[in-house]
């Protein structure tokens, strides 16, 4: 059997890295090589080494265990700290006492894979929540057979070498006597029944890919990157196994007019000189509508005004963020005769600027 790589090196993280570096590489990669959006050979099998990777190395106890012992291979040895070892003659004993445990489990319901699908919502989605809707390739029963795998009209039969067990018993002598081996039965492959005629759509499979629109609803005050799991909307299981979960990671896309800063919304509001030395009462926008606020004489770039729960509401409790506006007075870049006259009389009626005392960036 192939030797399992690194999850660390699938992922192309240090060991060390934080969750956060994780999450990130995994939907760099996740989205490079989904089959959906790669149609070369061996995407597929890569989308699922990634997946894998990440199941793993998101949780802080099965990463613990990892790190301490490696991968776990069919016959629940560790990756590490056998390396090098040479079993020697043994291996046809160990095959004796651990193939019948590792083929009866061959039979057994296995849940289906997770899928990991990314989608977009703007600012005010993201505040106010909204339903969406994401598509997403799965795997699933074949509408045809319904999961046999058989012809409609037909039945998949038992398997008469293994008489429907999907194990076949033989008896191997050894240094330590006779043991009887269990392995799977060659003819129906484990599975313990065979398809005489198979279902035409699923090529006798039972299961098919299929596109779906799946809806999500993404809740008021959500972060950027936050993930939403679906439960049961992923591939499904096989042999009556549970379907996997969908996740979706949400992405907020930028707003032309404010910035979030956690729950708190900031806005930049350009004033020019009158209405930053006179003072003016200015309409602005929120996330909630206009709002007027007051500039007071002599305001200077750089002061600040809150509008109170005008931010984004909390997630996970009652309330709201505020909103944050920062004023920014703008020079004109081009002045008429008449501007030019009149800002120059002003200047013979103004005192020069006094500095402040303070060095530049303190």
């Amino acid at each position: 059997m192939a030797q399992k790589r690194d999850y660390y090196e699938v992922l192309g993280i240090p060991r060390d890295a934080a969750a956060g570096e994780v999450k990130k590489a995994f939907r760099r990669l996740a989205f490079k090589h989904h089959p959906d959006h790669n149609r070369d050979d061996g995407a597929e099998a890569k989308f699922k080494e990634i997946n894998e990777a990440f199941e793993v190395l998101s949780d802080p106890d099965k990463r613990a265990r990892y790190d301490q012992f490696g991968h776990v291979d069919g016959n629940g040895f560790f990756g590490r700290g056998f390396e090098g070892f040479d079993f020697g003659g043994f291996g046809d004993i160990f095959d004796t006492f651990f193939s019948g445990m590792t083929h009866a489990t061959r039979n057994a319901p296995q849940r289906g894979t997770d899928l990991h699908y990314e989608e977009t919502v703007s600012l005010e989605e993201a505040a106010f929540g909204c339903d969406t809707e994401v598509e997403v390739k799965r795997t699933e029963l074949c509408t045809d057979c319904r999961g046999t795998g058989a012809k409609p009209g037909s039945h998949p039969v038992r398997c008469s070498d293994c008489n429907g067990t999907g194990q076949v018993r033989r008896v191997q002598r050894s240094l330590f006597g006779s043991f009887i081996n269990t392995t799977a039965c060659n003819r129906c492959q484990g599975e313990g029944q065979v398809i005489s005629e198979p279902c035409p759509q699923c090529k006798g499979k039972g299961r098919e890919k299929q596109k779906r629109r799946i809806s999500v609803r993404v809740p008021a005050g959500i972060q950027d990157g936050t993930q939403i799991r679906l439960s049961g909307e992923g591939d499904v299981g096989l042999r009556g196994g549970s379907s996997g979960d969908l996740y979706v990671t949400i992405g907020v896309l930028e707003h032309e007019l404010f910035v979030r800063d956690g729950d708190d919304i900031i806005y930049e509001l350009p004033v020019n000189f009158v209405q930053a030395a006179l003072g003016d009462e200015i309409e602005i926008p929120t996330l909630y509508g206009d709002n007027t606020i007051t500039i007071p004489s002599g305001s200077q770039t750089g002061r600040e005004f809150y509008l109170k729960n005008k931010g984004i509401p909390h997630l996970r409790r009652h309330g709201h963020g505020d909103q944050l506006v920062k004023l920014r007075v703008v020079t004109p870049e081009s002045l008429t005769k008449e501007q030019r006259k009149l800002f120059e009389e002003l200047s013979d009626n103004l005192s020069p600027a006094k500095r402040d005392g303070k060095k530049p960036g303190s």
